[in-house]
Protein backbone atom coordinates (compact mmCIF):
# COMPACT_ATOMS: atom_id res chain seq x y z
CA UNK A 1 0.00 0.00 0.00
CA UNK A 2 1.52 3.27 -1.27
CA UNK A 3 1.56 6.39 1.44
CA UNK A 4 -0.70 9.10 1.01
CA UNK A 5 2.05 11.68 -0.15
CA UNK A 6 -0.12 14.41 -2.45
CA UNK A 7 -2.73 16.51 -2.65
CA UNK A 8 -4.37 18.42 -4.97
CA UNK A 9 -6.53 21.50 -4.31
CA UNK A 10 -8.41 22.64 -7.26
CA UNK A 11 -8.44 26.62 -6.69
CA UNK A 12 -9.49 27.52 -10.88
CA UNK A 13 -13.08 28.56 -9.44
CA UNK A 14 -14.31 31.97 -10.43
CA UNK A 15 -15.53 32.57 -6.64
CA UNK A 16 -18.66 34.27 -8.29
CA UNK A 17 -21.18 34.35 -5.22
CA UNK A 18 -18.90 36.52 -3.54
CA UNK A 19 -18.55 39.39 -6.20
CA UNK A 20 -17.25 42.07 -5.91
CA UNK A 21 -15.49 41.11 -3.19
CA UNK A 22 -13.78 38.33 -5.88
CA UNK A 23 -13.17 40.42 -8.98
CA UNK A 24 -9.48 40.67 -8.38
CA UNK A 25 -8.82 38.55 -5.31
CA UNK A 26 -9.23 34.69 -5.59
CA UNK A 27 -12.34 33.43 -3.46
CA UNK A 28 -9.53 31.15 -1.77
CA UNK A 29 -7.50 33.70 -0.35
CA UNK A 30 -10.56 35.61 1.89
CA UNK A 31 -9.72 35.82 5.14
CA UNK A 32 -11.21 33.61 8.02
CA UNK A 33 -10.57 35.16 11.21
CA UNK A 34 -6.30 35.45 10.28
CA UNK A 35 -5.96 33.19 8.00
CA UNK A 36 -6.95 32.47 4.42
CA UNK A 37 -9.51 29.99 3.57
CA UNK A 38 -6.97 27.76 1.61
CA UNK A 39 -4.19 28.31 4.34
CA UNK A 40 -6.67 26.11 6.49
CA UNK A 41 -7.20 23.37 3.97
CA UNK A 42 -3.41 22.68 3.15
CA UNK A 43 -3.18 22.88 6.81
CA UNK A 44 -5.42 19.91 7.26
CA UNK A 45 -3.85 18.21 4.75
CA UNK A 46 -0.17 19.03 6.41
CA UNK A 47 -1.35 17.28 9.61
CA UNK A 48 -2.51 13.92 7.56
CA UNK A 49 1.20 14.05 6.83
CA UNK A 50 0.96 14.92 3.34
CA UNK A 51 4.32 15.91 1.74
CA UNK A 52 3.59 17.67 -1.83
CA UNK A 53 0.55 19.91 -2.02
CA UNK A 54 -0.50 20.48 -6.10
CA UNK A 55 -2.61 24.00 -6.62
CA UNK A 56 -4.58 22.95 -10.00
CA UNK A 57 -4.86 27.87 -10.66
CA UNK A 58 -6.62 29.78 -13.25
CA UNK A 59 -6.53 33.22 -14.50
CA UNK A 60 -6.06 35.98 -11.07
CA UNK A 61 -5.06 33.34 -9.05
CA UNK A 62 -1.15 34.51 -8.35
CA UNK A 63 -1.87 35.33 -4.91
CA UNK A 64 -2.08 32.04 -3.87
CA UNK A 65 1.52 31.20 -5.16
CA UNK A 66 2.56 34.16 -3.17
CA UNK A 67 1.34 33.38 0.10
CA UNK A 68 2.78 30.34 -0.38
CA UNK A 69 6.17 31.78 -1.65
CA UNK A 70 8.75 33.85 0.56
CA UNK A 71 8.37 36.63 1.42
CA UNK A 72 12.10 37.93 1.83
CA UNK A 73 11.17 41.78 2.42
CA UNK A 74 8.45 41.16 4.77
CA UNK A 75 10.10 38.52 6.86
CA UNK A 76 13.32 41.33 6.87
CA UNK A 77 11.27 43.71 8.17
CA UNK A 78 9.36 41.78 10.88
CA UNK A 79 13.24 40.69 11.65
CA UNK A 80 14.06 44.29 12.23
CA UNK A 81 11.26 45.09 14.46
CA UNK A 82 11.24 42.23 16.49
CA UNK A 83 8.29 40.95 15.14
CA UNK A 84 9.71 37.24 15.98
CA UNK A 85 6.53 35.51 17.08
CA UNK A 86 4.71 36.21 13.73
CA UNK A 87 7.68 35.89 11.73
CA UNK A 88 8.51 32.23 13.20
CA UNK A 89 4.49 31.47 12.20
CA UNK A 90 4.48 32.88 9.02
CA UNK A 91 7.71 30.30 8.30
CA UNK A 92 5.74 27.71 9.76
CA UNK A 93 2.88 27.75 7.89
CA UNK A 94 5.11 28.21 4.33
CA UNK A 95 5.72 24.45 2.93
CA UNK A 96 9.52 23.94 2.10
CA UNK A 97 11.53 24.44 -1.14
CA UNK A 98 9.64 22.09 -4.15
CA UNK A 99 6.83 21.03 -1.87
CA UNK A 100 3.97 22.96 -3.77
CA UNK A 101 3.41 22.31 -7.68
CA UNK A 102 0.84 24.74 -9.81
CA UNK A 103 -0.70 23.95 -13.24
CA UNK A 104 -3.30 25.34 -15.13
CA UNK A 105 -6.83 24.75 -15.91
CA UNK A 106 -7.46 26.71 -18.64
CA UNK A 107 -10.78 26.38 -19.49
CA UNK A 108 -13.88 25.77 -16.64
CA UNK A 109 -14.93 22.02 -17.36
CA UNK A 110 -15.80 20.86 -13.75
CA UNK A 111 -14.05 19.57 -10.97
CA UNK A 112 -13.35 16.05 -12.51
CA UNK A 113 -11.69 18.37 -15.44
CA UNK A 114 -9.50 20.19 -12.40
CA UNK A 115 -8.65 16.61 -10.75
CA UNK A 116 -7.22 15.75 -14.23
CA UNK A 117 -5.60 18.66 -14.96
CA UNK A 118 -2.93 17.45 -12.30
CA UNK A 119 -2.47 14.27 -13.65
CA UNK A 120 1.18 14.56 -14.45
CA UNK A 121 1.88 16.01 -11.09
CA UNK A 122 0.66 13.21 -9.10
CA UNK A 123 1.48 10.27 -11.02
CA UNK A 124 1.05 6.92 -10.07
CA UNK A 125 0.21 7.34 -7.10
CA UNK A 126 -2.95 7.85 -4.66
CA UNK A 127 -3.58 11.01 -3.74
CA UNK A 128 -5.96 13.22 -1.36
CA UNK A 129 -8.41 15.87 -2.85
CA UNK A 130 -9.24 18.65 -0.68
CA UNK A 131 -12.11 20.90 -1.84
CA UNK A 132 -10.54 24.63 -0.54
CA UNK A 133 -13.89 25.96 -0.35
CA UNK A 134 -14.58 23.21 2.96
CA UNK A 135 -12.75 24.07 6.45
CA UNK A 136 -13.28 21.10 8.81
CA UNK A 137 -12.91 21.74 12.20
CA UNK A 138 -11.78 18.59 14.65
CA UNK A 139 -8.75 17.42 16.35
CA UNK A 140 -7.52 15.74 14.60
CA UNK A 141 -8.25 17.21 11.14
CA UNK A 142 -10.62 15.15 8.88
CA UNK A 143 -8.24 14.30 6.24
CA UNK A 144 -5.66 12.71 8.88
CA UNK A 145 -8.70 10.58 9.96
CA UNK A 146 -9.38 9.65 6.35
CA UNK A 147 -5.78 8.37 6.14
CA UNK A 148 -5.93 6.48 9.51
CA UNK A 149 -8.93 4.77 7.68
CA UNK A 150 -7.02 4.33 4.29
CA UNK A 151 -4.18 2.30 6.15
CA UNK A 152 -6.44 0.07 7.73
CA UNK A 153 -8.45 -0.22 4.30
CA UNK A 154 -6.74 0.87 0.92
CA UNK A 155 -8.50 1.45 -1.99
CA UNK A 156 -10.48 4.63 -2.13
CA UNK A 157 -12.02 7.02 0.68
CA UNK A 158 -14.63 9.32 0.88
CA UNK A 159 -15.46 11.47 4.14
CA UNK A 160 -19.31 11.92 4.16
CA UNK A 161 -21.61 13.45 6.63
CA UNK A 162 -25.37 12.86 7.68
CA UNK A 163 -28.06 15.12 6.22
CA UNK A 164 -31.80 15.63 6.90
CA UNK A 165 -33.02 12.75 4.74
CA UNK A 166 -35.41 15.56 2.62
CA UNK A 167 -32.37 17.15 1.85
CA UNK A 168 -30.68 14.39 -0.09
CA UNK A 169 -31.53 16.35 -3.19
CA UNK A 170 -28.96 19.04 -2.77
CA UNK A 171 -25.82 16.34 -2.54
CA UNK A 172 -23.79 13.34 -3.46
CA UNK A 173 -25.21 10.73 -1.48
CA UNK A 174 -23.50 7.13 -1.21
CA UNK A 175 -25.00 3.70 -0.56
CA UNK A 176 -23.85 2.11 2.99
CA UNK A 177 -22.69 -1.30 2.98
CA UNK A 178 -20.62 -3.22 5.47
CA UNK A 179 -18.82 -1.35 8.61
CA UNK A 180 -15.37 -1.32 8.41
CA UNK A 181 -12.93 -0.31 10.65
CA UNK A 182 -15.55 2.78 11.83
CA UNK A 183 -16.35 3.62 8.69
CA UNK A 184 -18.52 1.63 5.94
CA UNK A 185 -17.93 0.37 2.04
CA UNK A 186 -19.83 2.41 0.07
CA UNK A 187 -22.27 0.15 -2.21
CA UNK A 188 -23.53 3.05 -4.46
CA UNK A 189 -22.90 6.63 -5.05
CA UNK A 190 -26.02 8.90 -6.61
CA UNK A 191 -25.64 12.67 -7.66
CA UNK A 192 -28.68 14.62 -5.66
CA UNK A 193 -31.23 11.95 -5.79
CA UNK A 194 -34.92 12.51 -4.55
CA UNK A 195 -35.63 11.42 -1.27
CA UNK A 196 -37.63 8.83 -2.06
CA UNK A 197 -34.63 7.60 -4.60
CA UNK A 198 -31.65 7.83 -1.85
CA UNK A 199 -29.85 4.92 -1.15
CA UNK A 200 -28.73 6.96 2.82
CA UNK A 201 -28.55 10.09 3.86
CA UNK A 202 -24.75 10.45 3.79
CA UNK A 203 -23.20 12.57 1.67
CA UNK A 204 -19.88 13.46 0.40
CA UNK A 205 -18.70 16.77 1.83
CA UNK A 206 -15.35 17.37 -0.01
CA UNK A 207 -12.32 15.38 0.75
CA UNK A 208 -11.61 12.42 -0.84
CA UNK A 209 -8.92 9.74 -1.32
CA UNK A 210 -8.09 8.20 -5.11
CA UNK A 211 -6.41 6.01 -6.61
CA UNK A 212 -4.50 7.11 -9.35
CA UNK A 213 -6.90 4.97 -11.94
CA UNK A 214 -9.36 7.82 -11.78
CA UNK A 215 -6.98 10.04 -14.29
CA UNK A 216 -7.94 7.58 -17.04
CA UNK A 217 -11.12 7.76 -16.76
CA UNK A 218 -11.70 11.39 -16.16
CA UNK A 219 -9.38 11.36 -19.59
CA UNK A 220 -12.24 10.04 -21.57
CA UNK A 221 -15.20 10.93 -19.40
CA UNK A 222 -18.54 12.68 -20.73
CA UNK A 223 -19.49 15.78 -19.59
CA UNK A 224 -22.54 15.36 -17.17
CA UNK A 225 -24.64 17.46 -14.70
CA UNK A 226 -24.27 21.48 -15.77
CA UNK A 227 -22.11 20.55 -18.94
CA UNK A 228 -18.83 19.54 -16.93
CA UNK A 229 -17.12 16.97 -16.37
CA UNK A 230 -18.09 15.51 -12.92
CA UNK A 231 -15.38 13.44 -10.18
CA UNK A 232 -18.70 11.04 -8.90
CA UNK A 233 -19.33 10.04 -13.09
CA UNK A 234 -15.24 9.14 -12.98
CA UNK A 235 -15.68 7.52 -9.65
CA UNK A 236 -19.03 5.25 -10.47
CA UNK A 237 -17.20 3.46 -13.30
CA UNK A 238 -13.84 3.25 -10.75
CA UNK A 239 -16.22 2.18 -8.34
CA UNK A 240 -16.90 -1.12 -10.45
CA UNK A 241 -13.25 -1.91 -10.32
CA UNK A 242 -12.30 -0.81 -6.68
CA UNK A 243 -13.48 -0.28 -3.33
CA UNK A 244 -14.66 2.27 -1.89
CA UNK A 245 -15.10 3.36 1.89
CA UNK A 246 -16.52 6.04 3.62
CA UNK A 247 -14.88 7.66 6.57
CA UNK A 248 -18.00 9.21 8.71
CA UNK A 249 -16.37 12.95 9.40
CA UNK A 250 -18.10 14.13 13.51
CA UNK A 251 -16.82 17.65 13.30
CA UNK A 252 -17.72 20.98 11.87
CA UNK A 253 -17.94 21.69 8.23
CA UNK A 254 -17.75 25.11 6.71
CA UNK A 255 -18.70 25.80 3.02
CA UNK A 256 -16.84 29.38 3.10
CA UNK A 257 -18.12 28.90 -0.74
CA UNK A 258 -21.32 30.73 0.03
CA UNK A 259 -21.57 33.82 1.94
CA UNK A 260 -23.15 32.22 5.25
CA UNK A 261 -21.11 29.87 5.41
CA UNK A 262 -18.05 32.19 5.30
CA UNK A 263 -19.87 34.40 8.07
CA UNK A 264 -20.03 31.34 9.97
CA UNK A 265 -16.76 29.92 9.94
CA UNK A 266 -15.60 33.68 10.97
CA UNK A 267 -17.47 33.52 13.97
CA UNK A 268 -16.87 30.28 15.25
CA UNK A 269 -13.16 30.29 14.52
CA UNK A 270 -13.19 33.35 16.21
CA UNK A 271 -14.47 31.94 19.08
CA UNK A 272 -11.79 29.46 19.60
CA UNK A 273 -9.40 32.24 19.87
CA UNK A 274 -8.66 32.97 23.60
CA UNK A 275 -7.69 37.18 22.99
CA UNK A 276 -10.97 37.23 20.70
CA UNK A 277 -13.53 35.18 22.47
CA UNK A 278 -14.65 37.48 25.25
CA UNK A 279 -15.01 40.68 22.77
CA UNK A 280 -16.58 38.30 20.10
CA UNK A 281 -19.23 36.80 22.30
CA UNK A 282 -19.78 40.16 24.30
CA UNK A 283 -20.34 42.18 20.73
CA UNK A 284 -23.25 38.90 19.23
CA UNK A 285 -24.89 39.15 22.91
CA UNK A 286 -25.00 43.22 22.50
CA UNK A 287 -25.92 43.10 19.09
CA UNK A 288 -28.71 40.48 19.29
CA UNK A 289 -29.91 42.51 22.08
CA UNK A 290 -30.40 45.20 20.40
CA UNK A 291 -32.16 44.08 18.08
CA UNK A 292 -34.73 42.23 20.03
CA UNK A 293 -33.32 38.95 19.32
CA UNK A 294 -32.13 37.52 22.60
Amino acid sequence: MKKIRKAVFPVAGLGTRFLPATKALPKEMLTVVDKPVIQYVVDEAREAGIEHFIFVTGRNKTAIEDHFDVAVELYETLSRRGKTEILERLKAMQPEPGQTGYTRQQVPLGLGHAVWCARELVGDEPFALLLPDMIMQSEPGCMKQMVELYEETGGNILAVEECDPRETFKYGIVGRGEDAHGGFEITSMVEKPKPEDAPSNFFINGRYILQPEIFALLEDQETGAGGEIQITDAMLRLHAKQAFFAHIYRGRTFDCGSPEGFIKANIALALQQEQLKPQVLGFLKDFLREEGLA
